[in-house]
């Protein structure tokens, strides 16, 4: 069954480096949609990354509100540079379709006060959020379901990443009380070739 997906939606994960830039980039090029990530920590960005497997336009890549150059948690990154990350600097793009990609997971802290669940409530969008699909997964997810929900954020869905597992799947579908939209596998390189056809392939065609 196609997924229906909203024109504007937050993508955040149960850590780092599970795989938020991959789908973002599916989204992305599947929902025509603008790619925006507020808060960059490293040299590397994840909008040049996106932008060389999905061949998007500039106009489709939002400039960062903060581009820090360590790749470390953002309010490690900010201070090391003499920056205040604040919370009322962030603004939404004036694009009708948007993917917002977190930086590590909600409990990340942004400042001495904020963590990015701040962000991410103060933003109001529908979350997707990614997890792995390898052991602990069940309870990173579960947390992180929590506290979205303590701060009643509109959560869209689940995506898994990884080899296949479905005992993971459904225990994270029962207990989260959640819908897993998809199960991928970043193990596939993206390319401007084939990253369309990957989003019909793990969503079907948006509603």
């Amino acid at each position: 069954m196609a997924v229906e997906f909203p024109p504007r939606l937050f993508v955040t994960g149960t850590d780092t480096g599970v795989g938020k830039s991959y789908v973002s980039a599916l989204l992305a090029v599947g929902l025509a949609a603008t790619y925006w990530k507020p808060v960059q920590s490293g040299a590397e960005t994840d909008a040049d990354w996106l932008r060389c497997v999905t061949g998007l336009p500039a106009e489709r890549l939002w400039p960062e509100s903060y581009l820090l150059r360590a790749p470390l948690s953002p309010h490690e990154a900010a201070r090391r540079e003499g920056v205040q990350i604040a919370m009322g600097s962030f603004a939404l793009p004036d694009c009708k379709r948007l993917v917002v990609e977190g930086a590590g997971g909600v409990m990340v802290p942004l400042n001495d006060k904020h963590l990015m669940i701040d962000l991410i409530a103060e933003l109001a969008l529908p979350v997707l959020v990614v997890a792995r699909s390898e052991l602990g997964t069940i309870n990173h997810t579960l947390l992180t379901l929590q506290q979205l929900r303590q701060r009643d954020c509109s959560i869209l869905g689940v995506v898994v990443n990884g080899p296949a597992n479905e005992a993971n799947c459904r225990a994270i579908a029962e207990y989260g009380k959640v819908r897993v939209l998809a199960e991928i596998d970043q193990r596939v390189d993206l390319s401007p070739a084939n990253t369309a056809a990957l989003f019909e392939r793990y969503f079907g065609a948006n509603g």
